[in-house]
């Protein structure tokens, strides 16, 4: 058994069934915050040209974008939630320290935008060890197949 089997199988085992409505709130805040990148394309395209990366920043935009909007839906109903949450991981350390962090802790111009990035991004370190849970699409999956091991999963 390689360390990632290891570590899902351990996060299987003492996952809390907090995490599951956490994990709800946090796939519908990414969602929220991927509508909002849409609706103000050029805010976040001015936040990433600011990172010294001229080529990338349109992509890396659309990354963004495309990621929240994929990401949080599948987050909040928990398919594929270990993968999804990998995938924002870079977003929201981007987001932290390139972001957010230039206007510190506990400052009113940014609502608290760099404490509300930690949070997510401790939450989505702790899906991907403890993964989806319970009430989640990915426990439905493996429970199908534990149950049918010789039908066609596609």
């Amino acid at each position: 058994m390689d360390p990632f089997q290891k570590l899902q199988s351990w996060g299987d085992s003492h996952r809390i069934i907090l995490l599951d409505f956490l994990r709800i709130v946090v796939g519908a805040f990414i969602t929220f915050k991927g509508v909002m990148f849409i609706a103000n394309i050029d805010y976040l395209r001015s936040m990433t040209a600011n990172m010294d990366l001229v080529f990338a920043s349109a992509g890396l935009a659309h990354y963004v974008i495309f990621a929240h909007i994929l990401g949080g839906p599948l987050l909040a109903f928990g398919l594929y939630t270990r993968v999804m949450a990998i995938i924002q991981i870079p977003i929201l350390i981007g987001a932290i320290f390139f972001v957010n962090a230039q206007q510190g802790f506990l400052s009113v111009g940014n609502h608290m935008e760099l404490e509300l990035s930690i949070g997510v991004l401790l939450a989505l370190m702790a899906f991907v060890v403890f993964g989806a849970g319970r009430y989640s699409v990915d426990h439905l999956r493996r429970r199908d197949e534990a149950l049918h091991p010789h039908k066609p999963h596609f």
